[in-house]
């Protein structure tokens, strides 16, 4: 499977998703490593956000693994080009995005959380509530 090829930096693209648009940070003592993202004209929704690397769950660090080995992926699925049908992701031509699993322990299927990958470098975006909302993942923290 071809994985997309990662060109820009976050720092970029997160200046990319926030043109029009403005940065709030949190009050949130449980999440002091997420900014809310106010999205620009033009978007359906208000729900990327930013999270840290290093506050994501431990399979969600597996799951970006694989995706930088170019696999094996534990589901049929993993690697299929992420629609976007939601908007909530910056707008993007067809096959821009892909979608992997993250595990969920203990849930019997592919549960709700993904990590969905862009083509630029690390635009790596993850859902824990199966895509009504996002985080940009910070692979600096």
């Amino acid at each position: 499977m071809r994985i997309p090829p990662r060109i820009l930096s976050v720092t970029a693209l997160a200046a990319a998703l926030l043109v029009g648009g403005s940065v709030t940070g949190t009050a949130n003592a449980a999440a002091p490593h997420r900014a809310v993202a106010v999205a620009p004209a033009g978007f359906s929704a208000a729900a990327v956000g930013e999270i840290c690397y290093s506050a994501l769950p431990s399979q969600a660090h597996d799951t970006l693994k694989l995706i930088d080995k170019g696999g094996p992926y534990p589901y049929p699925q993993d690697g299929t080009v992420f629609q976007n049908r939601e908007g909530i992701l910056p707008k993007q031509n067809n096959g821009y995005y892909h979608e992997y699993t993250v595990k969920t322990p203990g849930s019997p299927n592919r549960g709700a959380r993904r990590i969905v990958t862009g083509e630029s470098q690390q635009e790596d975006y993850y859902t824990a509530d199966h895509y009504r909302s996002f985080d940009l993942v910070d692979h600096g923290c």
